[in-house]
Parts: C-alpha cells; structure tokens; sequence
C-alpha cells in the first residue's frame, strides 16, 4: 500500500499538472469504493482544483467555493471541500488526453476543462474516493496523529516512550503517525537497530530520538527517489519510484544484513510481515523469528554489498 514517500511524490506531480484547471464533468463506472458517488458527480462540475495536499496517505485536492451560485477562489484554511483520494493497494491517479484509451480498471474520469480526463485506476478496488465539506473534511483529519517529517523530536520521543505498544504497531498507527506503514517502519527500526517487537514504554530516550531522526531522513529520500515501487505503485506520470532499491529489510528475509553480515529474518508484529536484523536488532523475550523456507535460506549465501 503507498506509503507517505509515494503519496507525496503523486501529489507533487498532480500539482504540476492539475492545479488551477476546473472539473467540467463527472464519469463514474465501479462506485463500491466510492463514499457516495452521486455526490461527485453533482458537487464537483464547475469547481477549480485550487491545490493538492498530502495528509498522510491520503490526498487532498482542495477545491473552490460557492458563493451565490458562483465559484469563486476560496481563501487559506476555508477551503470549504475537498476531493479526498486514498490509493488502496492498486489504486493510481493521473491525467490523460480524453482521446488516449483508458487502462483497464479505470473507474472514475473527471473531465478537466483543458480536454484531459483525471482518471483513477483501481484494480483491486482497496482505495476510497470521497467529497467532503469543511464539516466532514475536518472530522474525517481529526483521527490521524502528527506528520512524521513535521514532529519535534521531544514530541516524538515522549509519545513513543509512553506507550505500551510495540514499536513498529505505534509507527503504523495512523493516530499517532500519518502516514508511516510496513516499508518505512521496517527500514527506520533498521536504521536505529530497534526490533519492531520492542515495547515503546522500554525505549531509551536516545533511542527514540535516534529513530525519529532516520525515519525523517528514509522518508525524505524516498521522496527525492519518487517512492518504493514493489509491485503497482506508478508516479502521477506512470512511473516507478526507485526507492526499493535501497531497502536495506524490508522484503529481504533470508539476505544478508548490509550492516553485519547476518540473515535477515522475518516475523509478525502487528498482524504485518516484519524484517529485521537478528544480531543488530536483538529481539525481546519471547519474540521468534519465522522459519526461512529453502528458498529464502539460500539467499543468505549471497556476497553482501553496497
């Protein structure tokens, strides 16, 4: 599922491409995704995209006002609604000519009154299309936690440490972190030789502040390299992010530690496929790594490098 690094980097390149145009009409096929489809098809016609945001894994496509049944320009923070876009697992949103043919499993078009159609492609259909006015836009927010590259270290530090969760299940925890997922957590616990089992409340104080300070620097690389593609991820302009090419856990059970030289195992914490490093990484008490599968052991014979 896209993380912050790959939300981010379709939201920059959708405001490249899309900001200041007007929706002129509205072309659904699947709705099931969608929180209430007539509502797009009724409320967006005629409104200018004035910006797009990134809040956590989600995207904003801020857009204009109504004034006495005129849209008008809207100022700062009084955006009345707002186009919210979440990719699922599959999900993709770009623009097109109106004339090039849709991929298959396009289900949304949004004519752009420069004759290119904002097109969304779902073929799992995980991701969520909603329109929300200020009143719901600011109720929907209210539940996630801070930005990661927004977040003082002392901040960080002194939530982390208070609770009792295991470290990777708070960095996922989209109400204490927006944004964060399976890849990142995995890379900055890395980083910070922290096992993903390992309770908040027994981190050491440099420990977090250690964690907050390489999560910020993955998270910012990523989006310099446009994000991990491991699968379905394309940028707004169909392209892959190169990030997975410097994962240095994630998805790489049975490799050698780029650090240490030790197999990377894996192991479930919070319901997720986690990937760590045994001997840089200690795991508390009662924490087991999965068996490697034949396949995966072989792996460890490999030359580490880089």
């Amino acid at each position: 599922m896209p993380e912050l690094p790959e939300v981010e980097t379709v939201a920059r390149g959708l405001r490249r491409t899309i900001v200041g145009r007007r929706i002129v009409s509205v072309r659904l096929g699947k709705t099931d995704f969608i929180d209430d489809p007539a509502a797009l098809e009724q409320n967006l016609p005629g409104r200018l995209i004035e910006a797009v945001e990134r809040y956590g894994k989600f995207m904003l496509l801020r857009l204009s006002a109504v004034s006495g049944g005129e849209f008008v320009p809207s100022n700062g923070d009084s955006v009345p609604a707002a186009l919210l876009v979440h990719l699922g697992m599959t999900g993709q949103i770009a623009p097109s000519a109106a004339a090039q043919p849709s991929e298959k499993h396009t289900h949304a078009f949004f004519t752009l009154d420069d004759h290119r159609e904002l097109r969304y492609t779902d073929a799992r259909r995980f991701g969520r299309l909603a329109y929300l006015q200020a009143e719901s836009l600011a109720e929907e927010l209210r539940a996630f936690g801070a930005d990661p590259l927004e977040i003082s270290a002392e901040e960080f530090a002194k939530q982390a440490r208070s609770r009792r969760a295991r470290i990777k299940s708070l960095l996922m925890d989209q109400g204490f972190l927006r944004g964060v997922g399976n890849i990142y957590a995995d890379e900055s616990l890395w980083r910070a030789k922290i096992h993903p089992a390992r309770l908040g409340v027994v981190l050491k104080k440099e420990q977090a502040v250690l964690l907050h300070r390489v999560l910020r620097e993955i998270l910012q690389k990523a989006i310099v390299l446009r994000g991990s593609s491991i699968s379905d991820f394309l940028d707004a302009e169909g392209q892959p992010g190169e990030y997975q090419q410097h994962h240095r856990a994630y998805g790489r059970e049975g490799e050698r530690c780029y650090r240490c030289g030790s197999v990377i195992r894996r192991a479930i914490v919070a319901g997720r496929s986690s990937y760590y490093c045994p001997k840089c990484q200690p795991a508390p008490r009662g924490c087991f790594a999965l068996p490697l599968s034949r396949r995966k052991s072989g792996k460890s014979k490999k030359k580490v490098g880089g």
